[in-house]
């Protein structure tokens, strides 16, 4: 006859402040998809467009060098690479970013 389960004797810990106040990992995901799907719109302007931005100099060369491919994979690659450098800007420079772009939407 198999033993029974021995109860956990450690208390149920709850989560600290610090967890309570950093995003999920979904969240984080969410939001390295959202950029990178501003990325992509990024990609789709022309050099006139891009140009009226007024992009950072390393987010513009991104967006040209994605402009460039031509290969499904690598364009994948350049997008994921734009998001990641779309993460380390400052949020004031994504909102202009967003309210730039939100005519060209339309």
């Amino acid at each position: 006859m198999p033993r029974p389960p021995t109860p956990d004797p450690r208390p149920p810990t709850l989560p600290t402040a610090d967890a309570l106040l950093t995003p999920s990992k979904s969240q984080r995901k969410r939001d390295a998809q959202a950029l990178q799907a501003l990325g992509g719109e990024l990609v789709a302007l022309s050099a006139a467009q891009l140009a009226r931005l007024d992009l950072p100099e390393a987010l513009h060369e991104a967006v040209l060098a994605a402009q460039r491919m031509r290969a499904h994979g690598a364009r994948t690659r350049q997008r994921q690479y734009i998001g990641k450098v779309m993460r380390q800007l400052e949020p004031t420079v994504l909102s202009r970013i967003r309210t730039a772009l939100a005519p060209e939407r339309s």
